[in-house]
């Protein structure tokens, strides 16, 4: 790590004619902000040359215009400083040149302010870097030796024994720690524990979402987000949390969701004194219910009533519950974020938090507030590793205790394994970015090895277990075998195949390549997925289905079929294949794709929308769109989830009879149900619908095994079911 002596200040100027210098002037600010400077970035174009001197670092990027010319933005400067030559004395810089070196004044603007400056008595920190036309490695070699070599500098004067002697690469410089150029009292404030617990009650993952979000959100105020699952946490847990925020959704008639039902339970059995925890809510309901968000009020009483500090009012969110949450997380993060290790609110910073929490990666200008980028905390890890060995035909798994940087990805883990313990451990690496074929289960979480941090997975003393990509044959450890579904996206060709056309039209009239602006948008943000190996991987069924061709591939056919630029005889092979026996209706349940984040959950709503398209085209005809379409009816009719009716109405006479031997409508007539009705009442509901009696009969018959897809499919159409 490079630390900055001194003004952290370091300005970047830049002298552009085709954008390129601006470029590389602002990705250098980039790599400098993370180093610790404060970079400033200024055009050349009305900087007045006697300001030279107020900057201790300065770094110029410049191109060449013409035959050995300054570029346009840079005329001017280049000009008053050869006019009012200002002494730079207290100045430490470095140029990076760009030209091409087909021409004989190649890179001559940046050598001319290399010579200016050094005659004008600032001192040369780094030799002039010279880049021809592909200038991106030769701009990355000397940034990254000139920045460390900046660091070192205090008050313009260049110390060269504290140069570093190694070359400090932009994936190798250290954050900036945390409340880095704050004010003391908000230094204190990031002092101590910085937890925030985000718990969720959801039905149909729509609450998760939103959890996820708010803990990417609350890492810029200086935050340590976890987001928690309700099924199964500890009331008395809540006890020792300083900082608490909910968000809820409200099932049924005011119910908790399936998975807050328990906690909500054993809180009102025996509550825990919460006079230390400053809390928020967030809940979501559909305002068309009396009793609309009743489970986010009913924990927000409840909080207040255990002694808990309510940070901010309550967040109602109706059925369009975006825009009200983003207005509650931007008010509560920054007032949590204000709460001490000690559980205190220190409301006098609230506004210093929000600037604070404000900053994005924008480059700083002169007087901008630029909050530093957290690093986190040494954990100490339980690894659990998978291996096989092909030749030997066997598998098991290697344990070890290990510490890792918080902030270490799981593929960093990885190459520490391979270089320091077993050098014949197989896994595929990636660029750090998210790279695709990275896929692996981790603590049965579906990531990308190479941009998952270990810190997301665990906390310290935890267990991290990482197993190959599940539905694919594994070849060596962590490396598995894609090629089933290469041949499926093969066999479906999800690529674009537009209209037959002529000229710049297509047959429609429509212009060649144009597309609504809110139709690319959309199309972006479906397709907007990690790596849709990763989808494929998520499915419950693959495994166990060797002809299903996956959600993965059904997914990408999806998104081809919704692009306008689709030829319809493409659009029609697509449906088609998705309506096939191996098509988009095998998937058993969405909601296990849906367990696996954002990129699950944004599958999921794709290809329900995608066998809403299928039934909308058959007329709501066959298995599935009975299913629907009577289930539908059932819950409106009735209030209930009646099957007993369902099964009578979608099978038809001849489908009860015909299940007589099986054993299916002998079970209704007795009434197998989960609220134990008796069997009169499921013999109403084989004779007179809607019967609305019973609720849920337990059925074990293949004719009825599309249950859950239905519900899922149901729940997505209307989600106040």
């Amino acid at each position: 790590m490079s630390t900055v002596t001194g003004n952290p200040e370091l300005a970047i100027f830049f002298g552009s004619q085709t954008g390129n210098a601006e470029e590389l002037a602002a990705n250098t600010a980039k790599m400098a902000k993370k180093m610790g400077f404060i970079p400033v970035v200024n055009d050349m174009d009305g900087f007045d040359p006697s300001k030279f001197a107020s900057y201790a670092r300065i770094l110029i990027i410049t191109s060449t215009w013409g035959e050995g010319d300054m570029p346009d933005n840079a005329e001017d400067l280049w000009a008053a400083t050869n006019e009012t030559n200002p002494p730079l004395s207290g100045v430490s810089f470095s140029i990076c040149a760009i030209g091409d070196s087909s021409y004989d004044e190649f890179c001559k603007a940046g050598k001319d302010w290399d010579q200016k400056f050094s005659a004008l008595g600032a001192t040369r920190v780094h030799d002039i870097q010279l880049c021809d036309v592909e200038y991106e490695p030769e701009w990355n070699t000397w940034a990254t030796s000139v920045l460390p070599i900046m660091a070192t500098v205090d008050g313009g004067e260049y110390d060269e024994s504290a140069a570093p002697t190694a070359v400090e690469s932009e994936s190798s410089s250290t954050s900036q720690s945390v409340g880095e150029g704050a004010s003391e009292a908000l230094s204190a404030v990031f002092g101590g524990d910085r937890s925030l617990n985000i718990l969720f009650g959801s039905q149909t993952g729509n609450a998760a979402g939103l959890a996820e979000k708010t803990a990417k959100l609350a890492a810029n105020y200086g935050l340590e987000p976890k987001v928690v699952d309700m099924d199964g946490l500890d009331p008395a847990s809540l006890e020792s949390m300083k900082r608490v925020m909910i968000i809820t959704s409200t099932w049924g008639e005011g119910e908790m969701p399936d998975n807050a039902d328990g906690m909500w339970n054993a809180i009102n059995a025996k509550g825990p004194a919460l006079s230390s925890t400053h809390f928020s809510v967030c809940a979501i309901g559909d305002s068309s219910y009396d009793e609309y968000c009743k489970a986010g009020h009913d924990w927000n009483g409840k909080l207040a009533a255990l002694g808990g500090n309510e940070a901010h009012p309550i967040q109602e969110c109706d059925v369009d519950f975006e825009a009200p949450w983003q207005i509650w997380v931007n008010e509560a993060l920054p007032i949590l974020a204000c709460v001490d290790s000690s559980g205190t609110l220190q409301a006098e910073l609230l506004d210093e938090m929000k600037a604070y929490g404000a900053g994005d990666d924008d480059v700083a200008v002169e007087g901008d507030f630029t909050p530093g980028k957290i690093t986190r905390d040494e954990l100490t890890i339980t690894l659990e590793l998978f291996r096989y060995c092909p030749e030997a035909a066997e598998s098991g798994w290697d344990t070890l205790t290990c510490s890792v940087p918080g902030h270490a990805t799981v593929q960093d883990l990885l190459i520490s394994m391979q270089q320091d313990v077993d050098g014949s451990l197989a896994f595929r690496r990636g660029n750090g970015a998210g790279t695709p074929t990275t896929g692996v289960r981790v603590n049965g979480r579906i990531a990308l090895s190479d941009s998952t941090m270990i810190a997301d997975l665990t906390s310290d003393g935890g267990r991290v277990r990482v197993e190959p990509l599940p539905g694919h044959p594994v070849v060596r450890d962590l490396i598995v075998d894609t090629s089933r579904y290469e041949n499926h996206r093969s066999r479906a060709e999800p690529w674009m195949r537009t209209d037959p056309r002529e000229g710049e039209h297509l047959p429609s009239g429509a212009a060649l390549g144009t597309m609504e602006p809110a139709i690319a948008t959309a199309l972006h943000l479906a397709g907007d997925v990690q790596s849709f190996q990763l989808i494929q991987a998520m499915s419950d069924t693959l495994p166990h289905d060797p002809h299903y061709e996956g959600p993965g591939v059904h997914f990408q056919q999806w998104l081809r079929a919704k692009d306008p630029r689709t030829g319809q005889k493409q659009r029609r092979t697509i449906m088609n294949s998705l309506q096939q026996r191996d098509g988009v209706w095998s998937e058993a349940d969405h909601a296990s794709l849906m367990r696996f984040g954002e990129d699950g959950r944004l599958a999921a709503r794709s290809l329900n929308e995608a066998r809403m398209k299928l039934l909308n085209q058959t007329k709501y005809s066959g298995k599935h769109g009975r299913l629907v379409k009577w289930y539908g009816r059932s819950v409106k009719w009735t209030g209930n989830v009646n099957e007993t009716t369902l099964y009578r109405q979608v099978l038809g006479p001849l489908g009860l009879v015909s299940n007589v031997f099986t054993g299916v409508s002998a079970r209704m007539a007795l009434a197998f149900t989960r609220n134990g009705s008796p069997p009169i009442r499921s013999l109403q509901a084989l004779l007179f619908p809607p019967a609305g009696l019973g609720r849920i009969p337990k059925m074990f018959n293949s004719k009825v095994q599309d249950y859950h897809e239905v519900v899922s499919l149901f729940n997505e159409i209307d989600q106040r079911f």
